[in-house]
């Protein structure tokens, strides 16, 4: 699609839907007894893919628009599938997905897209075959297609190399169908929603530091989930409002989980107009609004333990670090190369095409602020957090940007454009 230079961006608005929450809803919805309902779903492809392979698991899940009621059975009331599971271009469904099957004592076929097929599935696999599973797959279950036999497993005690939300995330849920005691430790925090989730469902979590650990065999009550707007999604709209000029955006029920903002707290670092008010802690998941106006940006340092708490808004943080005075420096930031795309290399080499002044490292990238971008033929190479980030870039630049593949955007946040036009007026 087509974008064009904004002269600024005004108004209040919402952000769908957490996906990370949504995922995490339907499935442990999906895995408790009794009836749950989730409001505020985000109603992107990836959710839609894992209410479908739910669904293909014998569960009775009704959806009108946002709202979801599911009518659970208990992690044992899952039924084979006699249909491959296909979680499309979701790594949050396959690999917490994979948790769940490990568990129940029957065969399943996954599968996804490109992306999926080439992203590493080892980091799960290993910890579940150690519990007892029976995975294989390309590379002996490393990528996908990956078949899975589950049941009888057995607790372990697992330190994870990386800080990874689903590798803890399926771990913890073989754990809860496992015998004894489960652990994971990280080396950093990763973003906590499971933990939080799995205690709004009756499930108790012990928490030590980076130990996280569960006792097997116990139940799941279903409940009622609001998911909160998505602070990922937010943030494309955060850095526009920052770097636009004359803008203000108001942003409300945005999702404040201590392990997500740290997007907050670099904004704040490189000197953003930005400011938290109507804060909510009541429910599962704290939320609040937040308000952005143009901001004279100033170069930083991203790196250490802050990188899992903003590792989703690295790209749309390289176009902010594109109009900030001075040099930003992202470094501890590898894990970027297993996402949808190789984000250092593609975030480098499509923001190089609008004149930016930015460089790949081995773990991160080096921009050179600030910028003056101009107009050129781009793609998301069907990564939709690129797609939303270039989209951003265009409102800034000289001249016209043709985006390619802007679908992609669809995989978390339906609507996007239109959002950003509304702001525009």
């Amino acid at each position: 699609m087509q974008n064009n230079k904004a002269a600024q961006l005004k108004g209040t608005m919402k952000v769908p839907g957490d996906k990370s929450i949504s995922h995490r809803a339907v499935m442990l919805g999906s895995i408790a007894q009794g009836k749950t309902t989730v409001s505020g779903l985000l109603t992107g492809d990836d959710c839609l893919n894992t209410i479908d392979c739910f669904r293909k698991l014998g569960v009775d899940i009704h959806r009108d628009g946002e709202f979801v009621e599911i009518n659970g059975k208990g992690i044992d009331g899952l039924q084979e599938p006699s249909d491959i599971l296909d979680v499309g271009n979701s790594g949050t469904t396959i690999r917490l997905l994979l948790g769940i099957l490990s568990t129940l004592p029957f065969h399943t076929n996954v599968i996804g897209d490109e992306s999926i097929a080439k992203r590493p599935m080892g980091r799960v696999t290993i910890p579940l075959k150690e519990m007892g599973a029976k995975i294989d797959g390309r590379d002996n279950g490393k990528f996908t297609p990956l078949s899975i036999r589950g049941g009888g497993l057995k607790g372990i005690d697992y330190v994870s190399p990386v800080a990874s939300a689903q590798v803890k995330s399926a771990v913890l849920l073989a754990g809860l169908n496992a015998e004894g005691t489960t652990s994971v430790t990280e080396p950093e925090s990763s973003r906590d929603h499971t933990e939080r989730m799995l205690q709004a469902f009756g499930v108790e979590v012990v928490v030590d530091g980076l130990k996280k650990s569960i006792q097997g065999n116990q139940e799941l009550t279903g409940t009622s989930i609001n998911v909160p707007g998505d602070i990922s999604s937010a943030a494309f709209f955060l850095v526009a409002g920052a770097i636009i000029p004359n803008s203000e955006i108001k942003i409300k029920n945005v999702g404040i989980n201590p392990t997500r903002t740290g997007i907050l707290d670099v904004l704040k670092l490189m000197g953003a107009d930005i400011s938290i008010h109507n804060i909510n802690d009541q429910s599962v998941e704290p939320i609040a609004d937040i308000t952005i106006k143009t901001s004279n940006l100033r170069g930083v340092e991203i790196s250490g333990d802050i990188i899992p708490r903003l590792i989703d808004e690295i790209p749309i943080l390289a176009l902010a670090a594109t109009q900030a005075e001075g040099v930003t420096v992202i470094k501890d930031a590898a894990e970027l190369k297993v996402k949808e795309t190789n984000r250092i290399d593609t975030v480098v080499d499509e923001l190089k095409k609008m004149g930016a002044n930015i460089e790949a490292t081995e773990d991160g990238m080096k921009i050179y602020g600030k910028s003056k971008l101009h107009g050129a033929d781009v793609s998301s190479h069907g990564d939709h957090r690129i797609g939303m980030m270039l989209a951003i870039a265009s409102c800034l630049a000289s001249g016209e940007t043709n985006i390619k593949n802007s679908k992609a955007i669809t995989i978390s946040y339906p609507g996007f454009f239109e959002q950003l036009e509304k702001l525009m007026q």
